[in-house]
């Protein structure tokens, strides 16, 4: 049988940029957290914000689920992040021991890469072999990580 190899022409997004996010589950209210996340993440699937070119889950282990991104350009985004429902997802995450650790890797076609880590049981991707950097200052959002990163 033939293998059917393919490629992507991506000309036409000069300024991709992909995301990575993850969910640990760390304790049972952990998992609580998870279930109500997923709800939104079923919405974000099924009805794409605006700028999201494609959205994947991924299964990292039994306790740690994740989803890969694709979004036109960084302002898309950000919107996103900075909208409801998301920014009430992030303000309720960090307000309170949840029971859970997240974290995301972004990645820009135009360069630059940049991570968050917020309780994860043991440091991964990035963290496990980068120096660990409070996310202040030049560090702490996303956009200045990519541009000092």
């Amino acid at each position: 049988m033939q293998q059917r190899r393919a490629s992507v022409d991506l000309s036409a997004y000069p300024d991709l940029v992909v995301i990575y996010l993850g969910f640990h589950v760390n304790s049972l209210r952990g998992l609580l957290g998870l279930m109500r996340l997923g709800r939104g993440l079923t919405r974000i699937a099924r009805d794409f914000p605006e700028g999201l070119l494609a959205h994947e889950q991924v299964i990292y282990g039994l306790r740690h689920i994740g989803m890969r991104q694709y979004w036109r350009d960084l302002d898309s985004l950000e919107r996103f992040t900075r909208s409801e429902p998301h920014r009430t997802w992030w303000r309720d995450f960090l307000a309170k021991d949840s029971g859970a650790g997240f974290w995301h890797e972004t990645y820009r076609r135009q360069g630059g890469m940049e991570a968050i880590y917020v309780n994860m049981p043991r440091p991964i991707g990035f963290g496990a072999f980068a120096d660990a950097r409070p996310p202040t200052g030049p560090f702490m959002s996303a956009r200045d990580r990519l541009a000092t990163g």
